[in-house]
């Protein structure tokens, strides 16, 4: 009888309005217009279906009753649009609340409201309109239909305008595009003289009348169009639905790939994953402690990358959950619920047999398409044929071509691993001319020829829709098209992201004939049989050697040695500055390994699993895991290796009843304890992190020792036997790629090794990292690659400085700079540049040298960046940092912190933001009232993640934190929360080391507890047991004894031990006059006067000369510079 009067959607108090901001705030200026002008004002909403119309309308309706407007909601159905008057009729009868009384009330109930307003001899006109039955009055009987119909409107005008004067009213009518000509016309006249407010949707796609056309075009009207929702506020609306605070990274790009932004397909698949039960829930602020099992890893994993997405309101006392997938499952085939295969699929029914067929192609291939292998999947089609579809499907905006927008390289960014491929191909260049432009045109990938899916679902119905037999052999096809892409980028020079991954997995025969499945052709596999007989060709590592002689070129580069750190960037600037030569190119060119990874090994994983070819699919998982540790995505490098576990099957209790489902070779199981081992470390594992590089060293022939009598053993024969052994001729030729790759394992996983044992502050960590150090660098001799030398003797520098052990810091330093000569001739060796200059840096700072600190940092930065290596870059921005704010260039410190936000603020890196933090927090006690980021975001951040296993496990990094969140409370008197953490950087000072971010703890710690000495007397502190003097002294000379190779801070901490110790000669004085909270020694020599740049003294103790051949550090200092301010 009467339409619907509710709203499709009911508000719900739980879930905010998302990404809707601009559209409220049309409805709040048509309000202000309504308001001053005494015009009606309309406001329509245009979108397509589910992005969230109707609960815009919601969200108006409690707005706008809760401000005293009376609103009149309507929901309008297809069947509507055929009834004359019909949107009009039923919102005046909700208007007069007869829509839901009873029939036989409904007569007398219009009557009352009525009365007063229209006249009575009027009411009949009324009956057919709303199914009463007033007596036909002599007046109306006189009139004719039209007649009628005038007077029926009039009589409406006069209703609302009577109660509008009373209380303002705002009619809401949901899929308006469905309302009937008649009422178009209606509320485009009522809007000009009655001061009403409406609010419409209208759903994509849809046909308007003239007179809907005409109401648009009226200065009343006004259109807003609803986009879809941005990437972040889908996965925030994904979190509500799933009632958690973040989602793993798998899971958002699950959603991201079929939602397209649309609100309603979230909400649908959010519940389909919980109705299929695939999803974990994790407690989030239960504590996290260290696993023994990778098994286990998966809510750790998640908690140590969750950053990104946080929940938009939650209470103190509120539970928070994270959620994973579970280990067995896999997104990409999971099928679509009903509902929303029913649309796409009726999507797919609109588009010709030729486009379907080209979509359902394009479906098995993935979310990014390729036109050429597009091409391979329908050998049929001629390119124009194809191009013509193509061009069609775009046109309708089902397929879209990627552009530079999307962030797209410029150059080809995928090529194959080919050098030496001439023998290979000069036969078919004689029998066919047209031969290499094809051979081009198939192993090249422009960027101009890649295309995605424009419409959510359809790729999913499309692939769904493939029969098994047919849905395998696609697969198949695109595997065998992909196989010879899935290699490091041209500018890296090609090969495998796990280094001379193919040639240790098969036998060595001869470099033409290798082929990287050749060790499995047994298995019989139809993919194994296409790959093995397919031409491979090999990487850029395939004429990699032992130590060899150096080419020309190289000779005369290398006869420039450097003997100092000024000639080593003197070096550095010159080959910056140079041209781009043809050997040069592939060294200075971007890198684009992340393209090759989300387009090639992440699709080529798919279709080995969907296929059934575990074997290939487990050595594609480790390249991906790999390369995405390459590009410092910890989750989902530990994604793809969670999966190959799952390939693997069940790890068994004992050893010797292992047996593997997937058939691999020793090597690619080290390789695999290896990564494991890397993301464990990441993580926060530590303990499983050495198991697993242990197990992989074990693997590799090259065992670590487990005891101290094992150390000292093991240190005789690698510091003599193995000097002996690098005097033997090399290994036949044919097996030299073998050990590379093994030689190259190996040196990772020591490496690993003295970093592990570096978070450990004890007497056996320190020997076990030691001997690591010292493996690392034979193993690296060994290998006979000169940027892996420099690596390993930056590595070995790095924990000298750590260690306090200064003669060695600075030889080890020296020796790598004298071994730099050869790296620029490799990315590789760029790398090892990258990561020399950031050590020199680092070293300059803890010397004090300030100016050519930061003039280091800006060089490594730059390569850096060119590199595209994020975790080294916000390491050199950590460094550059402290340089600038140790030189009060607190612009610069602003500067440097915002590049790093933009590096880290995705939220992928937890011990990133930990140091980025601790920076914010130094600026605001000490940058002149400068602010990055607000102090409540630091606190937050610290709160939530100080009890997480990444954050634990780097007590240098959080002795500073807390000191410094010490610090602040204490600024604002705040005693208790200032005891709190002084007590937790207390527990923490026994654990760190001489490292930078150590010394810089341990100086902030200093300044507490002088604090705590000065406030003592008054009886603050309820937790802190009382201390003397005397006591702290000794926190000084342990400052001394241990940071004796970060001599930057010695002068700042001998003013703090001034302080005391006057002190203990006035002990009956107040401290009032010595010291306050924030008067420090450590504050005033910021006030008065610069900070010496360089620690004379420190460098005549050492007797190192070189550094004073530093021209950018030998300034004349004034005795301002050197001033001692005495409190």
């Amino acid at each position: 009888m009467f339409g619907k009067r509710h709203l499709a959607r009911e508000r719900n108090k739980n879930h905010l309005l998302l990404d809707r901001e601009k559209e409220l705030e049309a409805f709040q200026m048509a309000q202000q217009r309504c308001l001053h002008q005494k015009k009606g004002q309309a406001v329509l909403y245009e979108g397509g279906k589910g992005y969230g119309k109707s609960q815009l309308l919601a969200e108006i309706n409690f707005l706008a009753q809760k401000e005293g407007y009376r609103v009149l909601p309507l929901k309008l159905k297809e069947a509507d649009s055929t009834q004359c008057f019909y949107a009009v009729q039923t919102l005046m009868a909700i208007f007069f609340e007869i829509d839901t009384c009873p029939a036989y009330n409904r007569q007398e109930c219009l009557r009352k409201q009525l009365q007063g307003m229209v006249q009575e001899p009027l009411h009949c006109l009324f009956n057919d309109l709303f199914f009463v039955k007033f007596p036909l009055s002599f007046e109306v009987s006189h009139m004719d239909d039209l007649a009628r119909q005038k007077k029926v409107k009039a009589c409406f005008f006069q209703v609302l305008q009577k109660a509008v004067r009373e209380t303002p009213l705002i009619f809401l009518i949901d899929e308006a595009q469905y309302m009937d000509a008649a009422s178009w016309e209606f509320w485009g006249t009522l809007l000009s003289s009655v001061p009403i407010i409406m609010v419409m949707t209208l759903t994509l796609p849809f046909t308007l009348c003239g007179w809907a056309q005409h109401f648009l075009q009226s200065p009343q009207a006004i259109l807003v169009p609803i986009s879809k929702l941005a990437a972040t506020s889908l996965l925030r609306m994904a979190c509500w639905e799933l009632g958690v605070v973040s989602i793993p990274q798998e899971l958002q790009i699950y959603l991201l790939h079929r939602c397209f932004g649309n609100p309603l397909y979230c909400e649908v698949l959010c519940q389909d994953l919980l109705s299929k039960d695939i999803l974990l829930f994790r407690d989030l602020q239960k504590e996290e402690e260290e696993n023994s099992k990778w098994e286990s890893l998966s809510a750790t994993a998640m908690k140590s990358t969750m950053y990104s997405i946080s929940p938009a309101t939650f209470e103190e006392d509120q539970e928070l959950y994270v959620c994973t997938v579970k280990d067995d499952v896999n997104l990409d085939t999971v099928l679509l619920p009903p509902l929303l295969k029913e649309i796409a699929v009726n999507q797919l029914d609109q588009l010709s047999p030729e486009e379907q067929l080209l979509v359902k192609c394009a479906a098995v291939i993935g979310h990014s398409i390729h036109v050429d292998l597009l091409q391979h999947l329908l050998p049929g089609w001629d390119e124009n044929k194809l191009l013509q579809v193509l061009r069609a499907l775009v046109d309708m905006h089902v397929l879209r071509w990627f552009t530079q927008s999307q962030e797209l390289p410029a150059e080809p960014i995928l090529e194959p691993s080919s050098i030496e491929i001439i023998k290979q191909t000069k036969e078919k260049e004689k029998s066919d001319p047209g031969f290499p432009l094809r051979l081009q045109k198939e192993l090249s990938l422009p960027q101009t020829e890649l295309l995605e899916f424009g419409v959510p679902l359809l790729r999913e119905a499309a692939w769904e829709l493939w029969p098994k037999a047919q849905q395998i052999a696609l697969h198949l096809e695109c595997a065998c098209f992909l196989q010879d892409l899935a290699c490091r980028c041209g500018s890296c020079h090609g090969g495998d992201f796990v280094s001379f991954h193919r040639f240790a997995i098969c036998p060595t025969k001869s470099s033409s004939g290798t082929s990287r499945f050749c060790s499995y052709k047994d298995t019989g596999s139809v993919l194994t049989q296409v790959i093995t007989e397919k031409l491979q060709l090999p990487s850029p590592q395939d004429s990699f050697q032992f130590q060899t002689k150096p080419s020309r070129s190289q000779e005369v580069f290398t006869s420039e040695h450097c003997r100092t750190e000024e000639e080593f960037l003197d070096q550095v600037n010159r080959k910056l500055a140079q041209g781009s030569p043809e050997k040069d190119v592939l060294t200075t060119k971007p890198c684009h390994c992340e393209e090759i990874l989300k387009l090639v090994l992440s699709p080529l994983t798919q279709h080995c699993l969907i296929i059934g070819e575990t074997t290939c699919a487990f050595y594609y998982l480790l390249e991906a895991a790999a390369a995405s540790l390459d590009l410092s995505d910890n989750y989902m490098a530990f994604f793809y290796l969670r999966k190959a576990s799952s390939l693997l099957g069940q790890h068994s209790a004992f050893s010797f009843l292992k047996k593997h489902k997937v058939k691999i070779c020793q090597f690619e199981e080290a390789a695999f304890c290896s990564l494991r081992s890397e993301v464990c470390f990441n993580m926060g594992q530590i303990t499983l992190a050495k198991k697993l590089a242990r197990q992989a060293l074990r693997l590799l022939k090259r065992n670590f020792p487990c005891t101290w009598f094992g150390v000292l053993f093991q240190t005789f024969l690698e510091k003599y036997w193995h000097s002996w052994s690098l005097n033997q001729p090399p290994n036949n030729p044919s097996e030299n790629k073998k050990k590379l790759a093994i030689l190259q394992q190996q040196v990772h996983c020591l490496s690993l090794l003295w970093q592990l044992y570096n978070l450990e502050a004890t007497a056996s960590s320190r020997r076990f990292a030691c001997l690591a150090t010292l493996m690392q660098k034979n193993s690296a001799e060994e290998f006979a690659n000169e940027a892996q030398v420099v690596s390993a003797y930056v590595a070995l520098s790095q924990f000298s400085q750590n260690m306090g052990d200064r003669e060695k810091w600075l030889h080890c330093e020296q020796m790598a700079i004298q071994k730099s000569s050869l790296c620029w001739f490799s990315r590789e060796g760029l790398l090892a540049t990258a990561q020399l200059m950031q050590a020199l840096a680092y070293t300059k700072l803890c010397l004090g040298h300030l100016d050519f600190s930061i003039k280091l940092g800006f060089q490594a930065h730059e390569i850096c960046r060119h590199l595209k290596k994020p975790a080294l870059e916000n390491l050199v921005l950590s460094v550059l940092f402290r340089s600038a704010f140790l030189k009060k260039k607190f612009d610069l410190c602003v500067h440097v912190l915002e590049s790093q936000w933009a590096l880290i603020s995705q939220g992928h890196d937890v011990l990133g933001l930990a140091c980025f933090y601790s920076a914010c927090l130094d600026l605001l006690l000490y940058g002149k009232g400068l602010l990055c980021r607000p102090f409540g975001e630091c606190l937050r951040f610290i709160q939530h993640y100080e009890h997480s296993c990444v954050l634990t496990s780097q007590s240098n990094v959080m002795l500073g934190v807390h000191s410094s969140l010490a610090m602040w409370f204490a600024q604002g008197s705040q005693w208790n929360l200032f005891e709190h953490h002084f007590s937790k950087a207390r527990q923490l000072v026994k654990r760190t080391n001489a490292s930078l971010f150590g010394s810089h703890g341990f100086v902030r710690f200093l300044e507490c507890h002088v604090l705590m000495l000065q406030k003592m007397p008054e009886g603050l502190f309820m937790r802190i047991p009382p201390e003397t003097h005397s006591h702290t002294l000794k926190y000084f000379k342990e400052f001394f004894s241990r940071c004796v190779t970060c001599p930057v801070y010695h002068q700042w901490v001998s003013e703090l031990k001034a302080s005391v110790m006057r002190y203990g000669k006035r002990e009956s004085m107040s401290m009032t006059n010595i010291i306050g909270p924030f008067d420090t020694c450590f504050t005033r020599i910021w006030i008065e006067g610069d900070f010496p740049e360089e620690d004379i003294s420190f460098e005549g103790n050492l007797g190192i000369q070189r550094f004073d051949r530093v021209a950018d550090v030998k300034e004349n200092k004034d005795e301002e510079e050197i001033q001692e301010c005495i409190c």
